[in-house]
């Protein structure tokens, strides 16, 4: 009996070595392919600057130091960050529900214009009122916008795919109209609105830097929607609707309801990031007020793994990896179509490591 009872503590020591194992080898295998990625579109990269009459490891080396030479560059850097971590952690929500949401560019023009509509609307209201307005105006219009591709798709079988890239155009020309007509600023020669109130500007928080409270929201956000995923019943049925629709209808799960929950927060967190760099980096609206984000976003969603929490940490390389290009622009005299060509390779890189793992898990499976 006594030799029993030893024999069972044993029996749980091994038990938790082998989860404790098992879970070090996920978390290496997490880190490994984005990391393989990044490496692989970074070497490529090296090899197209040495066709090109550049030094490659100088390149990278002025692009590695100059982006972390002093609290404003890192400050730029999150900055930059904020965007993307929205983003990605909106379409990681949309990724895990099978919804590919290609629209969050249109999404982001869509919450800047609402935020900019509502920015110059009200004098008189306080920061602690205005601020809050601003970036719920901008997450409803974000999800109001992914919304129509999510009808689309429940009532008439529609892709996302398609009708989000379409809305995409309609978002980024109906702001092109608006910036030079009805909201452009007429004391302006340029197509761009009214400054927004000082009262709905976002507060910054490393002064004298442009960084705003924008990175502690996203991380934030990023947390709760983690635990929304992983820790809730609604995000366990929106992970259900992804992995099999017609199970989870059988099961008794709305899968309509579900799909239009993903697409809406996508869309809303998109809006959001529209709101941040209308209220908390340009304070105006412009026509072209997003350098890509929306369509980056995808790739810091994938590098993640479609993990809320990862997209802190893909979100803050891809921020790292756009300011080294504009410094390999500057400083090494690195042509523009060339950086262009090295973040393609990067976006590229990352799409098809991350279909190399998807494929991976599914067979598995």
């Amino acid at each position: 009996m006594a030799n029993i009872e030893n024999e069972r503590p044993r029996a749980a020591d091994t038990d938790i070595m082998g989860n404790a194992m098992s879970m070090l080898v996920r978390i290496a295998q997490a880190i490994a392919l984005p990391v393989a990625a990044v490496l692989v579109a970074l070497i490529c990269g090296g090899i197209l600057l040495s066709l090109n009459g550049f030094n490659g490891w100088d390149v990278f080396s002025v692009m590695i130091v100059g982006v972390l030479q002093d609290t404003r560059s890192i400050a730029e850097i999150l900055l930059k960050s904020i965007p993307l971590i929205l983003i990605g952690v909106g379409l990681c929500v949309a990724f895990r529900c099978s919804i590919w949401n290609i629209g969050a560019e249109g999404q982001l023009y869509a919450g800047a214009v609402a935020a900019t509509i509502v920015g110059v609307a009200f004098e008189g209201l306080t920061p602690w009122i205005y601020v809050p307005l601003v970036m719920v105006a901008g997450a409803l219009a974000g999800a109001a916008w992914a919304g129509i591709a999510g009808l689309l798709k429940v009532y008439f079988r529609a892709s996302e795919i398609v009708t989000t890239i379409m809305l995409n155009y309609i978002a980024l020309i109906g702001t092109s109209y608006l910036v030079t007509g009805p909201l452009r600023d007429a004391a302006s020669a340029y197509p761009q609105s009214a400054r927004l109130l000082k009262e709905a500007w976002m507060p910054r928080i490393l002064p004298p830097t442009r960084l705003h409270i924008g990175i502690l929201v996203a991380v934030a956000l990023a947390i709760a929607f983690y635990v929304f995923l992983f820790r809730s019943s609604a995000g366990y049925a929106v992970r259900v609707v992804g992995i099999n629709a017609n199970a989870a209808r059988y099961a008794g799960i709305n899968v309509g309801r579900n799909i239009m929950i993903a697409i809406c927060i996508s869309g809303g967190m998109a809006g959001l990031a529209g709101a941040f760099e209308v209220a908390g980096v340009t304070r105006r609206l412009y026509q072209n007020i997003s350098p890509g984000y929306g369509f980056e976003g995808i790739a810091v969603a994938l590098l993640a793994n479609n993990n809320p929490i990862g997209a802190i940490f893909s979100g803050g390389l891809f921020a790292i990896l756009r300011s080294g290009s504009e410094l390999m622009q500057i400083t090494a005299q690195v042509p523009q179509v060339l950086v262009s060509v090295i973040q393609g390779m990067v976006i590229l890189s990352v799409v098809a490591f991350g279909v190399y793992r998807f494929r991976s898990a599914s067979r598995s499976q």
